[in-house]
């Protein structure tokens, strides 16, 4: 008797971004043909350097390219099949995406309830507090704060962020740096929450971090940036293998580095320039 065909299919892409260009004040172009597909649950990582476009990208998703007279020019953005790029922030909110941006940018004026409550302006539900509930169990620390969210620490703060994004309900989070100014014991505990947020709650998530190997080995699938543009992307362990990733990224590789001068010239040394 043949055995029954086991179903290999991938998942399903939730988020795709087509060849897309980004131009700010109609002059100065950013991106250049970025393409990204993030499949349903998993988590994706955006990585490189600084200015290399990755917070414009999540913004493009995201819907706050207006606010700093950015545009799209060219390619188009789709989540869950629906064109995206040319929407509202609140509509893309309401559609199920939520940035964390970078810097946390919490209320600081509003006590720790009151920021969660405000990632819940777009429900009409009666399921809040159950949420806010469910907020403190991944992060019971601030369950203790009960002053303004201003005096909180800066790992606080990051957990408020991510709390209030949780709070939307969304089917995926955008999460930029979620790791930058946090002490190293802080950084590993909140990309363990956001591991176990994602397995536990489904939530696809898209996450730009400069500190690799905590972005790698909680992605399941990672994309390269530089200049504006996508250089290199693959599994997990396809990138946490690459000589050049290793070496530009993680700290290692085969070849002993044996001054910094060396640095400002590795652009030439790239197999995937």
């Amino acid at each position: 008797m043949a055995e029954a065909a086991v179903d290999l299919k991938p998942a399903e892409s939730v988020l795709v971004i087509n060849n897309i260009e980004v131009v700010y004040d109609e002059v100065i172009q950013v991106l250049r043909g970025v393409s990204i597909e993030v499949p349903q649950g998993q988590i994706v990582t955006l990585l490189g350097p600084n200015g290399a476009g990755k917070s414009t990208t999540l913004k493009a998703i995201s819907g706050l390219l207006k606010t700093e007279d950015g545009a799209v020019t060219r390619g188009d953005i789709h989540f869950k099949g629906k064109r995206i790029d040319t929407q509202a922030p609140e509509q893309v909110v309401r559609d199920g995406l939520f940035q964390v941006m970078e810097g946390r940018r919490i209320i600081e004026d509003m006590t720790v309830i009151e920021n969660l409550k405000l990632g819940a302006y777009t429900r009409s539900d009666n399921e809040i507090q159950q949420d806010i509930d469910m907020v403190f169990d991944y992060f019971p620390r601030l369950k203790e704060r009960t002053g303004l969210a201003g005096y909180l620490s800066g790992g606080e703060q990051q957990m408020l962020a991510i709390g209030r994004a949780l709070m939307a309900r969304p089917q995926m989070i955008c999460l930029d740096e979620p790791s930058m100014g946090l002490s190293p014991l802080l950084v590993k505990e909140v990309f363990g929450i956001i591991e176990k947020i994602n397995k536990e709650q489904g939530i696809t998530m898209l996450l730009v971090e400069q500190n690799a190997n905590y972005a790698l080995k909680a992605a399941d699938y990672g994309y390269i940036m530089e200049s504006g543009k996508i250089v290199l992307d693959g599994t997990k362990q396809q990138l946490l293998e690459n000589e050049d990733v290793k070496e530009f990224y993680l700290g290692g590789g085969n070849e002993e580095r044996k001054s910094f001068k060396n640095l400002k010239s590795y652009k030439r040394r790239k197999r995937w320039l």
